[in-house]
């Protein structure tokens, strides 16, 4: 099981803490944000695929924003399956 943190861009959310087993999502935690809306994506996610989750929330925006929470989501799914030690 891998852990990585990864540091959210153009977001109310500040930092996003993924643990993976390869490419099983184990848990997510957002610092900062709407923490109602990100527990339920913390809830939604675990135990799927990153290449099932990753294509579902990219390119997701918040307001006038050209990204949102969910979508740096897919972005920390990514670096942390490339630093992992697979």
């Amino acid at each position: 099981m891998s852990e990585y943190i990864y540091t959210a861009v153009g977001t109310c959310c500040k930092h996003i803490k993924v643990e993976l087993d390869g490419k099983t999502i184990v848990n997510v935690e957002f610092d900062g944000g709407c923490n109602g809306n990100l527990k339920a994506i913390n809830r939604l996610v675990k135990g799927h695929s990153i290449d099932e989750i990753i294509p579902i929330l990219r390119g997701n925006t918040c307001k006038t924003k050209p990204t949102s929470c969910a979508d740096q989501l897919t972005y920390a799914l990514e670096e942390a399956f490339k630093n992992a030690d697979n």
